[in-house]
């Protein structure tokens, strides 16, 4: 099982030198209510895009670290109850295969 998986876009702006932002995540899953949070996700990494920078919305999901998170990963962590996950948990949350929104530490 892969550590971590980098999504596509992201990967694509790394090769070409652009520039790529690490959003946490868990203001979408901890910080704002639902249904706005995943409004707001969609905004932040909307207004990124704008500018010609890559957003990588980072979460754990099923016991994968993820970085740049396709709009079902996203929806996931707007939608579901997930853990909090700092630096100290990442190990455990990706040892159990669950899934967690990071904290700015972890991201």
């Amino acid at each position: 099982m892969a550590a971590f998986v980098v999504s596509e876009e992201v990967s694509s702006a790394l090769e070409r030198g652009a520039p790529v932002v690490a959003l946490e995540s868990t203001i979408i899953s901890h910080g704002l209510p639902r249904p706005r949070n995943l409004d707001a996700a969609r905004e932040f990494e909307s207004i990124l895009r704008d500018q010609g920078v890559t957003p990588a919305t980072i979460a754990v999901l099923d016991g994968i670290a993820h970085v740049g998170l396709h709009a079902q990963g996203l929806r996931r962590i707007a939608d579901e109850d997930l853990a909090k996950a700092s630096v100290r948990d990442l190990p455990i949350i990706q040892a159990a295969g669950a899934s967690a929104a990071t904290t700015v530490a972890a991201t």
